[in-house]
């Protein structure tokens, strides 16, 4: 099957497909589509739900930021093993058996950090978030624009987006905010997740299945791999991909207890609104450019994330909270073009047949970034300390979009000059 999504969104699927006029059900109801919808919003907040809880958790637990680190990189892990091994098991099994499952791994997840005491039960807490997230970018990804209602076909993959990008940044938000006006900050957040997965959970479980089922099909692993055709457009991708991904690991893993420690604010609101800006303004921006064109999107992605990781490096070096959330919101807006331009760069200059192995690459090159610079950064924050680990992380991540701007301009060139000439 070849992938049909148009423009991914920012997490969806390497091998997010929809199926075949031929398979799929005429009559698909808005309720059901609704229903996916909101499901995808709430596994997805769920995954970033504990972010500005991890300063309490240190409090509590006496850990500090190289353990924080650790715990949101075994989050990565799992995205990735998800994205490897049922990256096409919904095709095969159906979008609802696998929609199912992720939020019930994501509500094993929300029922760990319920419960959670020791820093291992965090661990296996962010490993099953993992796993749920990654399970959800390809199924409901699929299930959103099949589901769709006829009118609502062409604004699909937009609002896959919304709810995939958008549920990240809500996670914070309401952590944040709860955290500091409830009393219980470690357990009313995830007692609320709970309540929402129940609802989506009843509500996954009365659609219709939205592809046919192919009886007989063997289960299989997603392989990986760039055929040589790709990999110069892989290669400049991939790093804008790294950079920006590394950017949104640095602020989900490190950003509260830079708040709290260097800053000196104590509010978890705060913490939660500076991390949800940055995939908010990712996600209106994958939305809102999703008909630039792509070479010259990806190229001023690259520049403006440049940029957002020059406000970052200021804001550390003044301590300034208003600094970091206007780098938040340009760091935001530079990775989600430079993502999904990159996504879609990459796409288009695949074969048919082997799009799904060549974005399943791209993607596990993203979560690489989330995962292993994070904890770096944390062994780095022993030694250096929170604030100076943070600058050569940023200036790190500003080499690595300037260079995949650099090779961007350089593709670009010689197609501008080919078209001059005629």
């Amino acid at each position: 099957m070849t992938l049909r999504l148009g423009m991914p969104s920012n997490h969806s699927a390497p091998s997010a497909q929809v199926a075949s006029p031929a398979t799929t059900p005429i009559g698909s109801s808005g309720r059901a589509f609704a229903s996916v919808v909101f499901a995808f919003t709430v596994v997805m907040l769920g995954t970033t739900l504990p972010t500005p809880l991890y300063a309490i958790y240190s409090d509590e637990l006496g850990f500090g930021v190289t353990t924080t680190t650790v715990i949101f990189g075994v989050y990565a892990a799992g995205v990735i093993a998800a994205l490897v091994l049922f990256g096409r098991w919904s095709d095969i099994v159906g979008r609802r058996p696998l929609l199912l499952a992720g939020a019930a791994l994501s509500t094993a997840s929300a029922v760990v950090f319920l419960t959670a005491g020791p820093v291992w039960q965090l661990m296996i807490g962010r490993v099953l978030s993992g796993l749920s997230a990654g399970i959800y970018a390809g199924a409901a990804t699929a299930a959103v624009i099949e589901l769709a209602p006829r009118g609502w076909r062409h604004r699909a993959p937009a609002i896959a987006t919304a709810a995939n990008i958008g549920g990240l940044g809500l996670g914070p938000l309401i952590a944040g905010l709860l955290a500091e006006f409830v009393a219980a900050p470690l357990r009313v957040p995830f007692a609320v997740d709970l309540v929402l997965l129940a609802a989506a959970m009843a509500g996954i479980w009365a659609i219709t299945e939205p592809v046919a089922v192919r009886r007989g099909a063997r289960l299989t692993v997603q392989r990986l791999s760039v055929p040589p055709e790709v990999r110069a457009v892989f290669l400049r991708a991939s790093i804008a991909a790294f950079a920006g991904f590394a950017v949104m690991g640095t602020f989900t893993g490190v950003t509260p207890s830079f708040v709290s420690q260097i800053l000196g604010i104590s509010s978890h609101a705060l913490a939660g609104i500076l991390v949800s800006v940055l995939f908010l303004s990712s996600a209106v921006t994958q939305i809102v450019g999703r008909r630039l064109p792509t070479e010259l999107s990806l190229i001023v992605g690259c520049a403006i994330l440049v940029a957002g990781v020059g406000v970052l490096i200021g804001g550390l070096l003044a301590a300034s909270f208003v600094l970091l959330l206007v780098g938040a919101v340009v760091c935001g807006i530079g990775q989600g073009l430079s993502f999904s331009k990159g996504l879609a760069a990459v796409v288009a200059a695949s074969p048919a047949d082997r799009r799904a192995e060549v974005t399943s690459s791209y993607f596990v090159v993203a979560y690489v970034a989330i995962s292993i610079p994070i904890v770096g950064e944390g062994i780095a924050a022993a030694q250096w300390g929170l604030r100076t680990s943070g600058i050569v992380f940023d200036v790190v991540v500003g080499v690595l979009a300037l260079i995949a701007l650099a090779l961007s301009v350089v593709a670009v060139s010689p197609s501008r000059a080919r078209f001059r000439r005629r």
